[in-house]
Parts: C-alpha cells; sequence; structure tokens
C-alpha cells in the first residue's frame, strides 16, 4: 500500500502545482485547483466504482462456493465445487482487502486535495 498511497498523495502536489504554473504563464486557462478538483472528482468515481466491484464480486464468488457444497451443482468433491474453491480463492482478496483499501485511498485523496487546494490558485 505504500505505492499506491504515495501515488494518492503525490499526485494532486505534482498536478496542481504544474497547472499553477501554466495558469501563470497564460498556457492554459484552467487554474490548478479546477484542476485538481477534477482530479478529485475522477477519482472518487473511479474509486467509488472499483470498490464496489470488488467488494460485490469476491462475495458472489464466497456465495457460489458455499451454495455449491450446500449440495446444489453436485455438490462437495464435483467439478462445480472445484471451480468454486477456485472462485472463493480469487474472491476472498477482493471483498476483504482490495475493495476496503480503495476506500481508505478515497478519503486519503479528498483529504489531501482539500486540504492544499488553496495553494493551487
Amino acid at each position: 500500500m505504500v505505492k499506491p498511497g504515495l501515488l494518492v498523495v503525490l499526485m494532486p502536489v505534482g498536478v496542481g502545482y504544474l497547472f499553477k504554473l501554466l495558469f501563470k504563464w497564460h498556457v492554459t486557462e484552467t487554474s490548478g485547483a479546477e484542476v485538481v478538483a477534477g482530479m478529485l472528482l475522477v477519482g472518487t468515481i473511479t474509486g467509488v466504482i472499483m470498490a464496489l466491484f470488488l467488494n460485490n464480486s469476491g462475495g458472489a464468488w464466497d456465495n457460489a462456493k458455499k451454495y455449491i457444497e450446500m449440495g446444489n451443482l453436485g455438490g462437495k468433491g464435483s467439478e462445480a465445487h472445484k471451480a468454486g474453491v477456485v472462485g472463493d480463492t480469487v474472491g476472498d482478496p477482493f471483498k476483504d482487502t482490495a475493495g476496503p483499501s480503495l476506500h481508505v485511498l478515497i478519503k486519503l485523496l479528498s483529504t489531501v486535495t482539500l486540504v492544499l487546494a488553496p495553494l493551487f490558485i
């Protein structure tokens, strides 16, 4: 989580200062604060959609294995159960780690962006 954390902290700073200088030099009509606000908007939307996908798909794979273990689709020991175990192996990290960690990154991105936004005007 170090690299994603650094990306979330350093990107608003780099993008904000870059567009602040470009606005100051009359290269663009968009200030750094506006660009960072747009980056926050896109990052939040993308992060929420990805976190929802990871949480829901991981839970679906976990529930599919449980459904098969209840005796449906051949029960334990069947080919469907073997496939369900493989799906559960992928689904558990999705719902337990990847999805919730994206929520933390979204909060960090919004906090850093909103705190530093006055520096980019």
